[in-house]
């Protein structure tokens, strides 16, 4: 191929690229889901009402629990209230991974198995705590998700010290087969 060609080529496969970005960016959900996601924390004394349970403590680097992990079989609910029935159950495991601040790296699948919805959404990725929305990836799925892809926006919407927390999880599919 002539020098000529070569950049032809090049250029052409740069505007595709640029062109494919630029739709991806405005792509529509072909799925979304508003859930809400609750972790109760075992504490010794609440083994009935916990669904998340510290296997590996924190190390002693840093005052931001760098090195915990944590391993859960969380409900998730159409709306704020965990008393409300589950739609869903997240389950996986989450462990600190930042010395100067709190920061942690979930992988995780919400498990559906009802009327409405049946199969699994697997997610992972960083949750930068301080932030007021973060995004974890979705990398796959089951049954109705069937190897879906797409993004989850967390959001933290209740805490309650080191025994309750709520996140709302955006999760938008863009890959629905």
């Amino acid at each position: 191929m002539t020098g000529g060609r070569q950049a032809c080529c090049a250029l052409l496969l740069l505007l595709l690229s640029s062109g494919l970005a630029l739709a991806l960016k405005d792509a529509q959900p072909c799925w979304r889901l508003i859930l809400y996601y609750h972790d109760v924390m075992f504490d010794g004394a609440n083994a009935a009402n916990a669904t998340a349970a510290t296997v590996a403590n924190a190390t002693t680097l840093g005052n931001f629990k760098f090195g915990r992990l944590v391993v859960f079989d969380d409900p998730v609910t159409a709306d704020e209230d965990l008393r409300s029935p589950p739609v869903a159950r997240a389950q996986g495991l989450y462990f600190y991974d930042m010395k100067s601040d709190y920061n942690s790296w979930f992988a995780y699948t919400l498990v559906f198995n009802s009327s409405e919805h049946r199969g699994t959404i697997n997610l992972m990725g960083a949750d930068l705590m301080m932030e007021k929305t973060r995004d974890v990836s979705v990398v796959g799925g089951t049954g109705d998700f069937f190897m879906a892809r797409g993004v989850a926006t967390f959001r933290t919407e209740a805490v309650e010290g080191a025994a309750y927390f709520r996140l709302q999880m955006d999760v938008k599919l863009y890959e629905c087969y």
